[in-house]
């Protein structure tokens, strides 16, 4: 008996004829299908009892930037050991060679034997013919491998090191036909259409939701009365740290914790007066000579405090409710809750007898609004307010407690050096954290990822 099918079930029924086993896309090659009619056929015939689908998952491993190196350079402890073959090294000489991977490379060689120190010399013991993870190193090299070609013990001593391995899931399906549909017959006629059948997906345009999550805080702060202040992305030095009375030999001026513009430094950092005063103020709180060229340095502002005070220091107002927001900076590791670039918003309440059981009252507010109700405030330090507090809000996810925002109220020794005589109420913290709690994420790179699944699945509200 013969059945009516669409134009589009008997071309893949035919294909599948004569190749018995095929993946959507050789199914759009055989058949000259669309990749949206190939995925509707299938599920036509597999919903009739006539098609087989077999999803399958396989991993793929490529190198990651520091198993690149290696592969180029080689392991660092092999380059240690390298540079041992031809005698006892002093350990200067070592550290200039190897730079960064010495310390890592000289404390896997003495776990294993390999070297001996003596005094301020390493000298080789012995040096293994080959080291865990060099093999898997040569077999993949620049290229990608199936992971179950690859020798999972060796495979697993570079899993442990830090962007090393890069594994990339992929997901298979193989379509079949069944029993049923290998002996059926096919109709010539047109066959009814199925208006229950499923259509393309049509992903709209949308904003992304950190930015929906930025833009609602804009209309919290602009309803509760505040106005939006702008600044620069790169401040001098001054403005970023000296006006906030941060001492120029503060760990947060390093390197390690700042981004400086290689060479760059602002021919005009402030008035006279706001230096001469500012500078008094170091001299005078933290006894040490303030240097002019330290203040002069250009970087990525750490905050949006930089761009407030600024403000604040130009108009010195009686009254203010103003907010800042937008990108900041860090010269930190990127990691599940950190990123080295992220958006902060800032808050700054100006006024006679302004407190902070007022500032209190300010935060409890806008959280509510944000939808946030369960909150705490404890004590803290920061350079620049006094006193400090953090705010604490419950995790229903992780069940427990985690900081958000610190606020204070700005210490004279920075207000009075810029000339403002009204207390100044000052808060702010990372937007992405807020985010990260109202969408339920548990790491802030998601964020960045470009998942399209999750990007088009996340409700606007939260």
């Amino acid at each position: 008996m013969s059945q009516v099918f669409h134009e589009i079930e008997k071309k893949i029924i035919s294909s599948l004829r004569g190749n018995q086993k095929q993946n959507p896309e050789a199914l759009e090659k055989s058949t000259q299908l669309s990749p949206d009619q190939v995925r509707r056929g299938i599920e036509w015939l597999r919903l009739k009892g006539l098609a087989i689908v077999v999803e399958s998952k396989s991993s793929a491993i490529s190198l990651g930037k520091n198993g690149m190196e290696s592969f180029e350079k080689g392991l660092p402890e092999r380059r240690l050991l390298d540079l041992l073959k031809n005698g006892p090294q002093k350990l200067s000489v070592l550290q200039r060679e190897l730079g960064f991977v010495f310390g890592p490379s000289m404390g896997l060689a003495r776990k294993n034997n390999w070297v001996e120190a003596l005094s301020d010399e390493i000298s080789l013991k012995t040096a293994p013919a080959e080291l865990p993870g060099e093999k898997t190193l040569k077999l993949i090299g620049s290229g990608k491998l199936p992971k179950d070609k690859i020798d999972n013990t060796d495979l697993t001593a570079l899993l442990k090191r830090p962007d090393f391995i890069v594994e990339d899931t992929v997901k298979t399906k193989e379509i079949s036909l069944s029993n049923n549909a290998k002996s059926i017959q096919i109709s010539d006629s047109t066959g009814r259409i199925d208006v229950e059948a499923e259509v393309p997906e049509v992903f709209v345009a949308r904003t992304h939701p950190l930015k929906d999550t930025i833009d609602e805080i804009r209309e919290i702060f602009v309803t509760l009365g505040f106005s939006e202040i702008f600044g620069d992305m790169t401040q001098s030095s001054f403005w970023n740290f000296d006006s906030l009375f941060t001492p120029q030999d503060h760990p947060a001026r390093e390197l390690q914790d700042t981004f400086y513009l290689d060479k760059i430094n602002a021919k005009k950092i402030g008035t006279a007066e706001q230096i001469k005063k500012v500078s008094e103020s170091h001299k005078k709180n933290w006894r040490y000579q303030w240097d002019i060229n330290e203040a002069r340095k250009m970087v990525l502002r750490t905050h949006t405090t930089c761009v407030t005070i600024k403000h604040l220091a130009e108009n010195k107002p009686d009254e203010a409710r103003i907010f800042s927001l937008g990108r900041v900076f860090r010269n930190e590791k990127v990691s599940y809750k950190h990123l080295a670039e992220f958006n902060q918003v800032e808050g700054v309440v100006v006024g006679k007898g302004a407190s902070l059981r007022n500032l209190m009252g300010i935060q409890r507010e806008f959280y509510k609004r944000i939808g946030i109700t369960k909150i705490k405030f404890w004590p803290t330090f920061f350079p620049y307010t006094e006193p400090s507090l953090q705010t604490m809000v419950y995790n229903e996810k992780l069940g427990k407690w985690i900081e958000l925002f610190g606020m204070g109220v700005f210490r004279p020794e920075v207000t009075k050096p810029l000339g403002i005589t009204q207390p100044v109420l000052a808060w702010g913290g990372g937007i992405e954290r807020i985010a990260m709690l109202k969408y339920d994420l548990d790491d802030v790179r998601e964020f960045y990822s470009n998942d399209l699944g999750w990007l088009r699945s996340t409700t606007k509200c939260q």
